[in-house]
């Protein structure tokens, strides 16, 4: 029913930002709350960031908060996820996902992204 695809990955040094984007397909993309979640090597996939259908709530997980910012543009079909004062242990493949609850567990999320690379380095 959705079909998301992330960009904006990529090698940033610690300190530095980055915007990653999500762009999903489909006419019904303001009906599904959508997140970031992240999967570093060898660690567990893990909650990032989550905005309810409206835009009008957001989650933020602990371990980013205050650094990074999620947002969309229902007009647009996309989603972003605002990366700053970034930690080599930001390092990870990032996920987009979309469901009809919004939430912060990946078992709510029946549709996901391919993932983009980010890359922090000291």
């Amino acid at each position: 029913q959705v079909q998301l695809v992330e960009s904006g990955g990529g090698l940033v040094q610690a300190g530095g930002s980055l915007r990653l984007s999500c762009a999903a397909s489909g006419r019904t993309f303001r009906s599904y709350a959508m997140a970031w979640f992240r999967q570093a090597p060898g660690k567990e996939r893990e909650f990032v960031a989550a905005i309810s259908q409206s835009g009008g709530s957001t989650k933020v997980a602990d371990s980013v908060k205050g650094r990074f910012t999620i947002s969309r543009d229902n007009a647009q079909n996309t989603m972003h996820l605002q990366m700053s004062s970034l930690k080599p242990e930001d390092t990870a493949i990032y996920y987009c996902a979309a469901s009809t609850t919004y939430g912060y567990s990946g078992r709510l999320y029946n549709y996901w992204g391919q993932g983009t690379q980010v890359t922090v380095s000291s």
